[in-house]
């Protein structure tokens, strides 16, 4: 399925975030803090503070810029608490310029969100 996807290009980015989960199949969510590094429409990088056991699928929440439950799937885990991540469907480009503007990297420093949309 994703090897016949478009390529979307990563930007870098600075936006808190937060995962949730379900652990051990029980009815409860838990959750963990975490930070977005690289995010593109259809994947992101996520910087982990703590090292814990992540579950192959699990929702990534965005409360600066008001963007819940976006469903992800766990792609890749890297050695320095880092984790590349596939979103369950295509961000739109307004909720992409809704994470830019929140952004606190300097790429993003002249970004405005326009209340018109």
């Amino acid at each position: 399925m994703y090897d016949r996807e478009a390529r979307y290009r990563m930007e870098d980015t600075m936006n808190a975030a937060r995962i949730e989960y379900t652990e051990k199949g029980v009815m409860n969510l838990a959750s963990r803090r975490c930070d977005i590094i690289r995010i593109s429409q259809s994947s992101a990088i996520l910087a982990i503070l703590t090292q814990y056991n992540l579950p192959k699928q699990f929702y990534l929440d965005i409360p600066d810029a008001r963007l819940t439950k976006i469903g992800c799937v766990l792609m890749k885990v890297f050695s320095n608490n880092t984790v590349e991540v596939r979103f369950l469907r295509l961000l739109t480009e307004k909720e992409m310029n809704k994470i830019f503007v929140y952004s606190t990297h300097p790429a993003h420093r002249n970004r405005v969100l326009d209340i018109r949309a």
